[in-house]
């Protein structure tokens, strides 16, 4: 179970309740709801299980009178200050290019179910947003937040007006986008490849307010504290599994590629993964198999989809390799993890 800290919690009861910010017996039930002390001071590390806070989400969403916008009207409240060490950061960063930096490399300390990654296309940037779970109208609210989020701790730091040049869900489209589009200011378009804020390579660069790359450094090294201290508590292994898993659609990653996107060099990795007795290979085909049995038993994706999505170029290997793992083809374990009727 992911987990995700409580101030989004506050964030999204205080949209919730804003038209009405004297309805406390509502507000109690909300944070009940999520299991937070609404008298307790508010604590960016204190973590709430991610399935109750999609709920959460979920039901804001329902009972709102504005309904699905309760996403960007919840990002639009954030500031760099509500994510502490993260925050200062990301405001104290050189340029927007740093502040996407530290996003890629430090996201999990603010949440265990997703990470960053910065990809660049033909002179244009996305800050993709890799995000653990099942897919679910909760965790689809909660990846539009954090696009939201970002959006405004970007403009808050900009010395410029900043405006992305568009952005994009995986999930389908709401019935109303209006409020989306008026606050993003860009084309917002669903049903994408990714999750992603994408902005041009001269609004990057463009200097922060506060930027200072003696503050940025201090709180890189108080960051990389908890970094590690987090990877601690989730062993290298699982961490390599989640990498591997969010990369497969595009194909196999290399070692490289992982320990890339966990801050490492591929031979710190190797050696890492090879004093604790593990080896890529055998972590690549680990995470295939996961992913490969959670859609099988989640989704009803065609099995030449699943094929791709995990990495295989052709639905016959992914057949082969299948049975080598469960000893049964991927359409008998699919009909098998089927419910019965009646």
């Amino acid at each position: 179970m992911g987990q995700i800290s409580s101030v989004f919690v506050h964030k999204v009861i205080n949209a919730a309740t804003s038209h009405a910010p004297r309805d406390d017996a509502r507000r109690r039930h909300l944070f009940a709801s999520a299991g937070v002390d609404p008298s307790a001071p508010i604590d960016g590390k204190i973590m709430v299980p991610d399935i109750d806070y999609y709920k959460l989400c979920e039901r804001v969403a329902r009972e709102d009178e504005h309904g699905r916008s309760v996403s960007v009207r919840v990002g639009a409240s954030m500031k760099c200050d509500d994510y502490g060490a993260f925050g200062l950061a990301w405001k104290s960063a050189v340029n927007l290019r740093g502040s996407y930096g530290r996003a890629e490399r430090y996201g999990r300390v603010l949440t265990s179910v997703s990470t960053y990654e910065i990809k660049n296309e033909r002179g244009k940037s996305n800050l993709v947003l890799h995000r653990e779970g099942d897919q679910r109208l909760g965790l689809h609210i909660s990846n539009e937040q954090t696009i939201a989020a970002i959006t405004q701790i970007s403009r808050e730091v900009s010395q410029k007006d900043f405006s992305p040049e568009a952005v994009y869900f995986k999930h389908k489209s709401p019935d109303d986008i209006s409020r989306h589009e008026d606050y993003f200011k860009c084309p917002v378009i669903f049903e994408s490849e990714y999750d992603a804020l994408q902005v041009s390579e001269e609004m990057l660069a463009i200097p922060n307010r506060l930027g200072d790359a003696g503050l940025s450094n201090f709180f890189d090294t108080h960051l990389e504290k908890e970094l590690s201290e987090l990877e601690d508590d989730l062993g290298l292994d699982q961490q390599v599994r989640i990498q591997i898993s969010q990369a497969l659609s595009e194909g196999v990653p290399t070692i490289s590629d992982v320990a890339r996107r966990l801050g490492l060099s591929g031979r710190t990795l190797q050696r890492r993964l090879s004093e604790r007795g593990y080896a890529y290979q055998e972590l690549v085909d680990s995470a295939r198999q996961q992913l490969a049995e959670k859609l099988l038993q989640q989704t009803d994706y065609p099995l030449v989809d699943i094929a791709f999505l995990t990495g295989f170029s052709e639905q016959s290997a992914f057949t082969r390799a299948f049975k080598r793992w469960r000893g049964q083809t991927p359409r008998s374990y699919r009909l098998d993890a089927e419910p019965a009727s009646g």
